[in-house]
């Protein structure tokens, strides 16, 4: 530890400053209080390094300091909840008092309901009784004017350049914020155009170190990944009431969870018998077991706000950022075996043909017989695995499962087998391979159990007008429809406009297709034309799965949806506390959100994803891989590397000195010269040129300079001349 130079401010003088000013104290109002000389301003700064290792102090945004675990005097915070009577509450955007609570602020606003949550504000704060108030000063930039991005250094001047593959701009930063280059930052964009610098407002670390792929998802799409203090204080509280007595009791049943091999959590946990109804000849009962999550986590609690500001758990290959605090989502909440669980249990008839005779909703209390990996039941049931519940528990839900999979095939749902990235990685978080997750006749047993809970739930809350947040998945519009006949017309596959648009439609065109290489692009395009499912009180049916009622109602632990859902029943059915509802137009509202939030939680696991693929490919640029063209633009084609995945672009200024024509109606590039064709679906061998794990972006060259093997050319199907003429990237 250096000792202050003659001249310097003591340790103790320098926090009683702090402390007393009214304005943010960085160095260059320190030094000005104390009157230090250029040499003496050197050593304050190791002073004040020194002071900020021992804890003593923090620095804020913009390099003012604070007594470390207190607040700056000026800070930007975030409005993090709005009460029932209109108090707006704040938490600072930036928080390193290790062991030290992040403390609530109640905002004063200069106008009453002038602020939401999540909006941003440089306020001005203090110290009221025994907690704080903050004074808004303005509000400031949302989220989407901000930058994520790794600092560059270049002629003693630093650029930001960002995250996003889609930006590929890097901008020049008027104030690092004391981040050096290399680092990952999150910067505010300041200026005016067409002057637009970054300041950073926050230094987040190496971008290449374990872990940092899913905190660069986690910042730019602001997934809330810390609870409050007070909702980790109520689920401990709440995670030690016991059980109860008034529950079906069911842990005589060898009830099984089958689940991922590396699942976090256990919602659901399945059981099934034949039926001893004469009523029933040949039919099947069966129980679909679901995490009672509505019995803890109670309407209004703070554990209940913080999950309702998530809207569901959100999952990456190194982590997963959970809707309910630990204690409830990994351990008490958990299906787990050998262990007494809470559930909410939806008792099945089955008829031989797999309809749905009748059901009913009890809570319940289960013991597990197992928790099983997907691949080991399937090995069981396969014989290759011998397993003590193969006959007792697992025959029988396969049984069951053959009768729900003939009703299935009746109903003809969408059947789109897209393969699934799995991104395996060591204790050390580093990557040990990337590829699709097999998918077996277990995970299909599962996910049709669970249709049927999710079938029953809707039609239970409907039978007693109850409210319900139905999963709505609405039929394709014709804009989408009308650019999917102009896609297959280029593979010379009708597709009539006339005709009742229901899934069989598309599967019959998949059916077509057989085994054709550009099968997996068919049903790409056909995932595309599709409208995004959501969340609503107002019944739309479910296309995709050709069903008339439908409602999340078997992952409580990880998605808000089904908590209403079971909420609903427990209040619809009198099944004891825990049944309240949002009422009138807060459920539309309440769907409107929650839809936002999965999309959001979506968007982040797939950029993360790739994300990792680009950090596993990242060791094979320059060399040749084989890939498959995804995406066909007037500026280039975008190409996946066969059975690792990973989007990248080849641009049309490298296809050598042909012209390339665009065609958007068959998506395609064709050159004039060379007649060489590059479409969707064509398998090529590219020069993998360069793969970014921090924008997850890649780009490809051609092998050796030379174009791609030239096709048979064939008349295009399009109306009129090409959209698009380009030369070597430049437009005729």
């Amino acid at each position: 530890m250096k000792k202050p130079q003659p001249g310097l401010p003591t340790r103790e003088q320098i926090l009683a400053f702090i402390e007393q000013s009214d304005q943010p104290a960085g160095k260059r109002e320190i030094a000005r209080a104390f009157g230090l000389s250029a040499q003496e301003k050197i050593g304050l700064k190791a002073l004040l390094k020194d002071m900020a290792d021992e804890g003593l102090i923090d620095s804020a945004p913009g390099r003012a300091f604070h007594k470390m675990g207190g607040l700056p005097k000026v800070t930007v915070l975030r409005v993090v909840d709005v009460d029932d009577g209109g108090n707006v509450w704040g938490q600072p955007e930036r928080w390193e008092a290790d062991g030290i609570p992040i403390p609530r602020l109640r905002i004063r606003e200069r106008k009453r309901g002038s602020l939401g949550i999540g909006q941003r504000v440089l306020a001005r704060t203090e110290e009221a009784g025994g907690g704080w108030i903050a004074h808004v000063m303005k509000t400031i930039a949302p989220a989407s004017e901000q930058v994520l991005g790794v600092l560059r250094e270049e002629a003693g001047r630093f650029w930001l350049t960002s995250v996003d593959k889609k930006d590929r701009r890097e901008m020049m930063v008027s104030d690092t914020g004391g981040a050096e280059a290399g680092d990952l930052v999150l910067a505010e964009k300041a200026g005016r155009p067409p002057r637009i610098t970054a300041r950073v407002v926050e230094r987040l670390g190496d971008p290449f170190a374990p872990r940092s792929f899913s905190l660069i998802a986690i910042h730019k799409f602001e997934i809330p990944d810390r609870f409050q203090p007070e909702t980790l204080e109520e689920a401990e509280r709440v995670a030690r009431q016991p059980l109860g007595d008034d529950r079906e009791d069911l842990r005589d049943l060898p009830i099984v969870a089958i689940d991922p091999v590396d699942a976090r959590d256990h919602d659901d946990a399945v059981w099934a018998a034949p039926d001893d109804d004469p009523a029933n000849p040949e039919g099947w009962r069966a129980i679909v077991a679901i995490a009672d999550v509505s019995f803890y986590v109670r309407p209004g609690s703070a554990i209940d706000k913080d999950a309702r500001r998530r809207g569901n758990s959100v999952y990456f290959p190194d982590r997963v950022v959970p809707m309910l605090p630990e204690i409830l989502s990994a351990d008490v909440c958990s299906l787990k075996e050998g262990e007494d669980r809470a559930a909410l249990a939806c008792h099945l008839q089955v008829t031989k043909d797999g309809k749905l005779k009748g059901f009913r909703f009890t809570r319940a209390v289960v013991r597990l017989a197992a928790n099983i990996a997907y691949e080991d039941a399937q090995a069981a049931i396969d014989g290759e695995l011998s397993h003590p519940l193969t006959e007792t528990a697992l025959r029988p839900l396969w049984d069951c499962w053959a009768a729900l999979a003939k009703a299935r095939d009746d109903r003809q749902p969408l059947d789109l087998d897209l393969p699934e990235r799995r991104v395996v990685l060591d204790q050390n978080g580093r990557i040990l391979s990337v590829a699709p997750r097999a998918r077996l006749d277990a995970h299909r047993l599962i996910e049709d159990y669970m249709i049927a809970a999710n079938v029953a739930a809707a039609k239970a809350l409907e039978a007693k007008k109850a409210p319900v947040m139905y999963r709505v998945h609405e039929v394709p519009s014709r804009t989408k429809l009308v650019a999917l006949k102009e896609y297959l017309e280029t593979f010379d596959i009708p597709f009539a406009m006339g005709q009742v648009i229901r899934p069989a439609t598309f599967n019959r065109i998949i059916d077509k297709i057989g085994d054709a290489d550009f099968k997996p692009q068919v049903m790409e395009q056909i995932l595309r034309s599709q409208t995004q499912a959501y969340y609503a009180p107002v019944n739309q049916g479910h296309f995709g799965l050709s069903l008339g009622s439908y409602a999340h109602f078997t992952s409580p632990i990880r998605r808000y949806a089904d908590l209403v859902v079971h909420r609903a029943l427990v209040g619809a059915y009198k099944l004891g506390d825990g049944g309240l509802l949002p009422e009138g137009d807060e459920m539309e509202r309440l769907g409107t959100a929650i839809s936002q939030y999965e999309r959001r939680a979506m968007e982040a696991e797939r950029e993360t994803i790739d994300r990792y693929v680009a950090a596993y490919l990242s060791e094979h640029v320059g060399q040749v891989v084989e890939t498959r063209i995804t995406g066909v633009t007037n500026f280039g084609f975008f190409a996946t590397v066969d059975g690792v995945g990973g989007d990248g672009l080849m641009p049309i200024r490298d296809l050598g000195g042909d012209y390339f024509h665009y065609d958007e109606g068959s998506q395609q590039l064709f050159g004039e010269k060379t007649r060489e064709i590059y479409k969707l679906g064509q398998r090529l061998p590219l020069r993998l040129a360069e793969a970014n794990p921090v924008s997850g972006a890649l780009r490809f060259e051609l092998p050796d300079g030379k174009g791609a093997k030239p096709e048979p050319r064939r008349e295009l199907k399009r109306r009129g001349r090409p959209a698009n003429i380009r030369h070597n990237g430049k437009r005729r």
